[in-house]
């Protein structure tokens, strides 16, 4: 199963009150979507899948990613097939940031990309899922 989505909206504060502004994950998508997982709920003990796109947009940071077949894959896929989860959220450490609530990120490693239950930010949501994985999502 593949499925599409925001793992970050631009301009929008989240529920901690972190704004990310465009050109935050710049630095780390030079290194590609290969370096960066792909995790159920932050757990890095939890891979689900591989990440195939990942790139800026000017809405957020838009992620196209495969569930793998193992167990964790297809619990995962289960799950956002039912609608029981479908929010993404993502992992880092500010290389740059202004200000405080509403604090903004301007740069951003980025670690990990995660599909959550409750997301930080309401709007970073998984947008297509597709169950034939050898289609577009």
């Amino acid at each position: 199963m593949r499925f599409a989505g925001y793992a970050a909206v631009f301009d929008r504060p989240d529920g901690g009150g972190d704004v990310v502004r465009a050109g935050a994950f710049a630095r780390s998508l030079k290194r590609g979507a290969q370096g960066v997982p792909l995790l159920w709920q932050h757990d890095a003990g939890r891979p689900i899948g591989r990440i195939e796109y990942l790139r800026e947009d000017k809405r957020g940071l838009r992620v196209i990613a495969r569930l793998s077949e193992g167990r964790a894959g297809k619990e995962a896929a289960a799950l956002l097939k039912e609608g029981s989860v479908g929010g993404l959220s993502f992992g880092y450490r500010v290389r740059e940031a202004s200000g405080e609530a509403p604090r903004e990120l301007r740069d951003l490693d980025l670690v990990e990309v995660s599909l959550v239950t409750m997301p930080m930010q309401p709007k970073a949501r998984v947008h297509a899922v597709d169950v034939d994985a050898d289609s577009q999502a």
